[in-house]
């Protein structure tokens, strides 16, 4: 039996002073430090969430905003590369992308970039390594993390759980509602000066 996805409720927000964010987990001791390496795929026409982690095609959809500002997102795919004709569809629907003809059952990574990503104008690949160090405040999982992406560097911060009030309340305690919520796909954007 599958288990029920549950949406969550996030706030993120990007600076690429790293000194705005100084202090903000001060005091707590990090439970995990992970380093990844990643692809996103950013669209002119939508702030889909679709990135590349692990050999895994991992789409997120964005649900609705709630009245303090809060996304929520809904994981809707993790496809294994090579990925079937179905998944890219997805991928492509996902980003509000009209899709290049298909001309195979399956793609593995490099071919879907270079044979469907690349040609599009309208959208980009963008490589992305983060250092994510990980915290608990008030019950909201909770990330700090370094970014560099095609060479510019930022600092995102990021809380998150099924509970909208108590992600908003875990903002409001640590100081962070002074900045604006910013997705991945958005920050990104921002960070790279892409207007799309």
């Amino acid at each position: 039996m599958a288990k029920e996805i549950i949406p969550r409720w996030e706030w993120r927000t990007f600076r690429e002073s790293a000194d705005e964010l100084a202090g903000v987990f001060a005091g707590l001791t990090p439970e995990g430090v992970q380093e990844s390496d990643e692809i996103y795929f950013l669209s002119s026409a939508s702030d889909g969430n679709a990135k590349v982690r692990d050999e895994l095609m991992d789409i997120k959809l964005l649900q609705q905003v709630n009245a303090d500002g809060l996304e929520q997102w809904r994981p809707v795919m993790k496809g294994r590369f090579p990925l079937a004709a179905k998944d890219v569809l997805q991928v492509f629907d996902a980003l509000a992308i009209e899709c290049p003809t298909l001309s195979r059952g399956a793609y593995p990574l490099e071919d879907f970039l270079e044979q469907l990503v690349k040609p599009v104008p309208e959208l980009h690949a963008v490589r992305v390594h983060k250092r994510r160090s990980h915290y608990t405040v008030e019950g909201c999982l909770a990330e700090s993390t370094e970014v560099v992406a095609d060479g510019r560097r930022a600092r995102t911060v990021a809380l998150e759980l099924e509970d909208p009030a108590r992600v908003i309340a875990a903002v409001r305690k640590l100081g962070l509602d002074r900045f604006p919520n910013i997705n991945y796909p958005r920050g990104l954007k921002q960070l790279l000066g892409w207007k799309g």
